[in-house]
């Protein structure tokens, strides 16, 4: 066996034994280089509630190369990109030391949930979400994990609603008396949101925006 191996199965083994954390790692198709980890959504967060997947790719110069992962969960943060689930840590890239495992990586990215870095971003829409409005982008955070991952709904949403039909205006994170404004215009309410979504046209910064330019993106 060589020591990559025994090196992995180790962590596996350490994990499983592990009842204190709420982190677990699943082999996929029973390789030990690709696994998928999990763990729950950080307390008074917007993700509380929530159970969030990340699939992980062993190098083959493990641990002196940094393990690669990515959200398979669609999570709304700055650092994590809201399209492909490509993650902003300095530790899965320059910062990776071998004496870090599968597991306090894991808890590295549950970290990462609970203070997010917008200056430095992977995803330059929620990173402005974030900045223009901070309760604005906690509710649509909190919105993608009840749809996403499971997390606690209102009216009786929640586990249930991750089939349901999605509410586009709170995914985006927009207010719909400004949606409901240029829908009345005659323009479609996807093109709508998709405009407004891309200007983040969100709390103060809407008063930055006029309507001539909100019009002349929607006849793009």
């Amino acid at each position: 066996m060589d020591a990559r191996l025994r090196r992995v199965n180790k962590e596996i083994a350490d994990c499983k034994n592990d009842k204190q954390s709420s982190v677990t790692i699943d082999l996929v198709d029973e390789s030990p280089f690709h696994l998928i980890g999990s763990f729950d959504g950080p307390e008074g967060t917007p993700y509380e509630g929530g159970r969030f997947q990340v699939d992980i790719v062993i190098p083959d110069n493990y641990p002196f190369q940094p393990v690669k992962m990515k959200f398979i969960t669609k999570v709304y943060h700055p650092n994590v990109s809201s399209a492909s689930g490509a993650i902003c840590l300095d530790i899965l890239k320059d910062a990776w030391s071998p004496v870090l495992t599968l597991k306090s990586t894991l808890i590295s990215l549950q970290s990462l949930l609970c203070s997010p870095e917008p200056r430095d971003p992977q995803d330059a829409e929620v990173a402005k979400h974030y900045m223009t409005s901070k309760s604005s982008f906690e509710d649509t955070a909190r919105y993608w994990t009840m749809i996403y991952a499971g997390g606690p709904g209102k009216e009786g949403l929640g586990k249930g609603a991750k089939g349901g039909p999605r509410d586009e205006i709170a995914m985006a994170g927009l207010d719909r008396a400004h949606v409901a404004q240029f829908e009345a215009l005659g323009f479609d309410r996807a093109k709508v949101i998709d405009v407004l979504r891309r200007l983040n046209y969100r709390g103060a910064n809407v008063a930055n925006i006029n309507d001539d330019r909100v019009v002349e993106e929607l006849l793009k």
